[in-house]
């Protein structure tokens, strides 16, 4: 078969189940009200939620560490790309988790998704290990187990003692219990807690991926741990930032001993260029405001807004999924009604996307709206508006 048509003749296949992607192109910095494809939206779409990627502060560290590391790094952080800016970084995210981890060292990486393929890769490298996973985990979590040579066991989604009796039946010396904190696409939190418990009595490490709750969870927006109150040397921590920080780039947060083996050992880290200094040096600015006064009015702010849009929306027949957090998914179900239903946002100038399996179960596909601090009550009623009559006119 001709190597094109056959790539063809996939693109047709998605494109007969609802599936095909589109992208949008932003003309403007990412903030709730955008100029995407040269037209003005308001985004309810972004993972800004504290609306720091725009903010003047962030932007201004962003120029000065432009001036004073230049624009790349030129090299990996093992041959001459690790800067002073990451180093800081590092020391102050190692600083900031000390609460909550024993002995903690921080690493920055470039991106989250390498960041657990760098988890997962290292403490699964041996083929004497299993990795537990969450039913419901990212991608990234599921491709680091894949890439992994650990054996792969998933469990439901938030049953512990589905867990509990998979690792009493496990008798590999490593087990590793992997999670998402909050999950992307439902909004809801992992039972973090009776997880650690059951890890800590079966001698696991727990791996949580706190992409959507780190600078939000927690009293002074230090993720996931803050807000549970955990504490254990068995914990293996991962923060995302370029959504509520803001800027770009993750860490990984764990046991000193648990970090200077990532820095041996994990490939996604070893062998890739280092993210721009500059990034870092920016994300000092970002750490000062989340964990400063301006970060808590944000954080109270947003769960004003998350209230305000549950409390205004009168949905019958679609869903608004159990969520307390910045993400608050609308399940439609079929792809075309949520397609539809996206675009006629899109139409009043409401940027809201359609989420579609693979990236949700068969049959729940949903608009996925995420709020920021950076939103208005105004715009949160207008956006309930529009869902309703949306909502009455499709049913």
């Amino acid at each position: 078969m001709n190597l094109i048509a056959n790539i063809d003749r996939k693109l047709g296949q998605l494109a007969e189940q609802s599936l095909v992607r589109r992208l949008r192109v932003a003309d403007s910095a990412c903030a709730p009200n955008q100029i995407v494809d040269g037209r003005a939206m308001l985004a309810f779409c972004s993972n800004d939620y504290l609306g720091l990627a725009a903010h003047p502060a962030v932007i201004e560290a962003l120029r000065e560490g432009a001036s004073l590391y230049g624009a790349g790094s030129g090299a990996s952080h093992l041959v001459s790309g690790h800067s002073r800016a990451h180093a800081l970084l590092e020391e102050r995210l190692a600083d900031w988790m000390t609460p909550w981890l024993v002995q903690p060292r921080a690493l920055y990486l470039c991106t989250g998704y390498m960041a657990n393929l760098a988890i997962l890769t290292a403490l699964g490298a041996d083929a004497d290990a299993m990795i537990f996973s969450e039913a419901l985990n990212h991608a990234s979590l599921i491709d680091g187990a894949r890439l992994a040579k650990a054996g792969v066991s998933v469990y439901p989604h938030g049953d512990v003692e589905a867990l509990e009796r998979q690792l009493q039946a496990c008798s590999v010396s490593t087990r590793i219990v992997v999670t998402d904190s909050v999950f992307s696409m439902d909004g809801n939190l992992a039972p973090l807690p009776q997880l650690l418990e059951v890890c800590e009595r079966h001698g696991a490490w727990l791996v949580i991926d706190d992409a959507h709750g780190f600078g939000v969870l927690g009293e002074q927006g230090r993720g996931a741990l803050e807000h549970f109150g955990l504490r254990s040397p068995n914990l293996v921590y991962m923060g995302t930032l370029g959504k509520a920080a803001g800027v770009g780039g993750a860490f990984v947060a764990a046991h000193s001993s648990v970090i200077e083996f990532m820095v041996q050992r994990a490939r996604p880290y070893i062998y890739t260029t280092a993210a721009p200094p500059a990034l870092a040096h920016a994300l000092l600015a970002s750490l000062d405001i989340i964990g400063g006064p301006e970060g808590a009015d944000r954080r109270a702010q947003l769960a004003a807004l998350v209230a305000h849009l549950r409390d205004a929306l009168r949905l019958k027949h679609w869903q608004l999924a159990p969520s307390n957090t910045a993400i608050q998914p609308v399940i439609i179900g079929s792809n075309d009604d949520a397609l539809r239903a996206s675009s006629a946002l899109h139409e009043q100038g409401l940027w809201v996307p359609a989420i579609r399996p693979p990236t949700v179960a068969p049959g729940t596909a949903r608009l996925r709206v995420t709020l920021s601090a950076a939103h208005g009550h105004d715009e949160v009623a207008r956006l309930a508006r529009a869902l309703n009559e949306l909502e009455r006119a499709a049913t």
